[in-house]
């Protein structure tokens, strides 16, 4: 299946509210793909991804990512010394001390560095291979990703999440570098700074996973989610 037909199967099968997200991180020395325009203003990570469920496209380079903490998780710029010292989020208040907000940024994950821009649209659009799939949605609705991230081998599901980085750690570097699909309940910065709404919350699907993941839906869909969902 092409991108549209993937987005288009993911969204019948889990009743999607929005579009599915395709984001690809562009290292340096990589063509950007025919097509690609760069965002005019700057623009937050979780903006763009928050922005894309609803049908825009973003070429975000480095110098246009408004975060500079999403930023340097993606790889694109150093991590400021007020952050990896915890001032910048104790700061805010949602921390005891800068100690506690130093160990949250020490331990969270990042992509090498040497990365030069964002690409991120509705998967439906996409020309290219993303690297990772993001769903915004109720949480029963993206509850049935587990059942279908597990058909297959069994086992359980292990998410990582923090206060902040909802979108730019939890659901976009975590999945690519793993691997495997990560979920977030929203942080403080994309609350603050976005339209996803209090019900909502997030996954990041590894695009190499898309097809187990749909095939495992598609067997699920008219037994046992049929059964379950509330009409």
């Amino acid at each position: 299946m092409n991108n549209r037909e993937i987005a288009e199967r993911i969204v019948k099968l889990l009743d999607l509210k929005y579009d599915p997200v395709a984001v690809k991180v562009i290292k340096e020395g990589d063509s950007v793909p025919e097509g690609f325009e760069e965002t005019e203003g700057k623009i937050r990570h979780c903006q763009s991804i928050m922005k894309a469920r609803k049908g825009e496209s973003f070429l975000v380079p480095l110098d246009k990512h408004a975060c500079v903490v999403g930023a340097s998780s993606l790889g694109l710029v150093d991590t400021p010394e007020k952050v990896e010292a915890g001032d910048f989020h104790a700061n805010l208040g949602m921390f005891d001390c800068s100690e506690a907000a130093a160990n949250m940024i020490s331990q969270r994950s990042v992509l090498d560095s040497g990365n030069v821009a964002t690409y991120v649209g509705p998967l439906k659009d996409f020309a290219v291979e993303p690297d990772v799939v993001i769903l915004v949605d109720l949480p029963e609705t993206l509850y049935w990703l587990i059942p279908a991230a597990t058909f297959f081998e069994g086992g359980r599901q292990a998410f990582n999440t923090a206060a902040f980085q909802a979108t730019c750690v939890d659901s976009t570097v975590i999945p690519l570098l793993t691997g495997k699909m990560n979920m977030s309940l929203g942080c403080f910065g994309c609350r603050k700074a976005t339209d996803i709404e209090n019900s909502e919350m997030i996954a990041g699907i590894p695009f190499e996973n898309m097809d187990k993941m749909l095939e495992a839906l598609e067997k699920i869909h008219d037994g046992p989610m049929e059964k379950a969902r509330k009409k």
